[in-house]
């Protein structure tokens, strides 16, 4: 499922491919996937614009939008959220995939857009599509990312502290509150807590600076090695989170149950 290191194959494959590109037809017709939008809205919005740059915070992602024609006056942002199965693929003008991420790059079979739910078509000839099997994905103009907290790849120990310091909720939830870090989903929570050995449902008004620390340094090693390898599936903590799986350090039955709405599984003997 996309988080930080899966949305950011995503950005470099628009920002490979689809930037700078007249955009000639766009199908927002999923009233789901382009919520609140109505059919046509986000078309008219977009029609004779260029995608001319792409950003990410966390596990969002937005273009912005040059003027029409000679007006300089830039256009809408166009917001991309990918759900749990969303991809970004970019084709060319006979629709052969150029370009899909981590998708493309797994050996999924090109030219299969039964799950296109949101297509701009170039004037080139070429489009790019938001493939999307379970249909979580999100398309929006002007998309609130001013509410985003800072970016887990590039959070600072302060502002990571700062995140960390507010009211008693349990720290797995903290670390999947958008608004107060961007970016880690459940795997990479999981992933940390287990590199800092924290029990993912202990509040965060009980965690000791030493903890604070261990987690930061948790955090950022887990987004760095899944960027560098390729998606939070090769991370070393990703293959014992099953039925039967053990702690890859002391090899103490993994404990699972739910914190923060989520599957959570953690090491009993360690993460205390």
């Amino acid at each position: 499922m996309p988080e930080l290191p899966e949305v950011e194959s995503a950005r470099q494959v628009i920002d490979r491919y689809a930037l700078g590109r007249v955009i000639a037809e766009v199908d927002d017709s999923d009233t789901y996937v382009c919520r609140p939008h109505t059919p046509g809205e986000i078309r008219s919005a977009l029609l004779g614009r260029r995608l001319s740059a792409v950003h990410r915070r966390g596990k969002s992602m937005w273009c912005e939008t040059t003027g029409v024609g000679r007006t300089r006056k830039p256009g809408p942002l166009l917001g991309f959220h990918l759900g749990m199965s969303g991809k970004i693929v970019v084709a060319d003008r006979r629709g052969s995939e150029v370009d899909g991420g981590d998708y493309w790059e797994r050996g999924r079979k090109p030219g299969d857009l039964r799950f296109a739910r949101f297509r701009l078509t170039f004037a080139d000839g070429g489009h790019l599509a938001l493939i999307d099997p379970r249909r979580l994905g999100r398309v929006r103009l002007d998309p609130p990312v001013e509410k985003l907290g800072p970016d887990a790849a590039v959070v600072t120990r302060p502002e990571f502290q700062s995140a960390m310091s507010r009211g008693t909720i349990a720290v797995k939830a903290r670390l999947l509150d958008q608004e107060a870090l961007a970016g880690v989903g459940n795997l990479l929570a999981d992933q940390a807590l287990w590199a800092a050995r924290i029990r993912p449902s202990r509040p965060v008004d009980e965690l000791t600076p030493d903890d604070v620390d261990r987690l930061y340094d948790g955090v950022r090693e887990s987004v760095a090695d899944s960027l560098a390898d390729g998606g939070v599936h090769t991370l070393s903590f990703f293959p014992a989170r099953r039925a039967g799986g053990v702690c890859p350090r002391c090899g103490a039955a993994l404990q699972v149950g739910v914190v923060g709405t989520r599957t959570t599984w953690w090491c009993p003997v360690e993460q205390v």
